[in-house]
């Protein structure tokens, strides 16, 4: 019987009460970790009562932890969490770029923090019920996998996590198909087996970015601009470029007599350009930050090439392309076929087979 202690994150949820339950079956002493980075009775009162950041979901965790007969820690890591996920969050959107907080929460909060936290509580393990497997390659490396369950895969949202996170976390989920795992958890008769998922960014319930923005930001928000074409043609008043992203239709306020798009928001200047939906999709970008999981660095030498499948975004289906590192930490990726909307601040992801290979933020 192995008794290595794993530390698993429980967010409340189905997938991650399964993982706890999934892991004390195989014979793990399992401590279940609720992570609470809601940042004050304000942000609270708006969270959503089935979200990972409100107070129903430590007391759903609890209940789990209660039927699984295992113990359950909450910790405070709302500092780092603002920190590292809202002030970036905050900075990318003044600064015309859209980020994706859920990699960078995933990276610094919910591996970097937790993973500190678990050794200095004696555990050997981490442990979360995202939909992903791990993968130790023939080159010695770990990569992130894809899931069974493909239209659950959260890969894309891992690519940046590093070697020593990858081979200290377990994750029992990612084996499994959706229906399977409310299946195990209703027949444990755990009260989260019925738990809508939640899709929305935990720290915006409501959806509303710019509204989260002019609230938090202060006097960093931007202010209304110009709505330009390319070559600089005034089409109109926008309401400050963090209402607007690369490929958005709805919203703009132009009466053009045809649908048009952004195609690019320009911080220096404060303009959002206009275009026309061929003006979206292109066959290149840049990238930067460069986190190499799958590939090593020497695998990954300047001046080289090779042909990947890149994803864009989480919903991206994804598109065959070939890259050439242009730096220490850059890449350029060409793809075989026009791409929707790429969009600065968020990631690009890069696989090979079915694991993650390499990635980085969109420039």
């Amino acid at each position: 019987m192995n008794k290595k202690t794993v530390a698993v994150a429980m967010s409340g949820g189905v997938d991650s009460s399964v993982a706890a339950l999934l892991l004390k079956e195989q014979g793990y002493n399992v401590i279940g970790v609720t992570m609470q980075i809601w940042l004050d009775e304000g942000l609270y009162q708006l969270a959503r009562a089935d979200g990972c950041c409100s107070l129903s979901a430590v007391d759903d965790a609890k209940r789990v932890c209660e039927i699984i007969g295992i113990e359950h820690q909450v910790v405070n890591f709302k500092d780092i969490f603002r920190e590292r996920v809202i002030n970036n969050f905050i900075d990318e959107y003044v600064n015309g770029r859209t980020p994706n907080p859920c990699i960078i929460c995933n990276r610094y909060v919910k591996w970097e923090s937790l993973l500190e936290w678990s050794r200095q509580n004696g555990a050997d393990y981490i442990a979360t019920g995202h939909y992903a497997r791990i993968k130790h390659l023939d080159n010695g490396r770990y990569a992130i996998a894809r899931s069974v369950t493909e239209a659950k895969d959260q890969t894309y949202a891992l690519y940046s996590l590093t070697q020593e996170q990858l081979g200290s976390t377990l994750m029992p989920v990612g084996e499994y198909e959706k229906s399977r795992v409310r299946e195990i958890a209703f027949k444990a008769h755990l009260p989260v087996s019925n738990k809508p998922d939640s899709e929305e960014i935990c720290f915006i319930p409501d959806n509303d970015y710019a509204g989260f923005l002019d609230r938090e930001a202060g006097d960093r928000v931007p202010k209304p601009g110009n709505f330009v074409t390319s070559d600089g043609e005034i089409l109109g008043r926008h309401r400050g470029i963090t209402h607007y992203t690369i490929g958005q239709r709805r919203g703009l306020g132009l009466a053009m007599g045809h649908h048009v798009f952004v195609t690019e928001i320009r911080r220096d200047t404060n303009e959002v350009v206009i275009g026309e939906d061929e003006d979206v999709y292109s066959m290149r970008l840049t990238c930067h930050g460069l986190n190499c999981m799958g590939l090593s660095e020497a695998e990954l030498d300047t001046g080289g090439s090779r042909r990947l499948f890149g994803k864009i975004r989480y919903r991206h289906p994804g598109e065959w392309c070939t890259i050439n590192r242009t730096g220490y930490d850059t890449l350029e990726v060409v793809f075989e076929k026009p791409v929707r909307a790429v969009t600065p601040g968020q990631a690009v992801v890069l696989y090979d087979d079915d694991h993650v290979a390499c990635g980085g933020t969109i420039d």
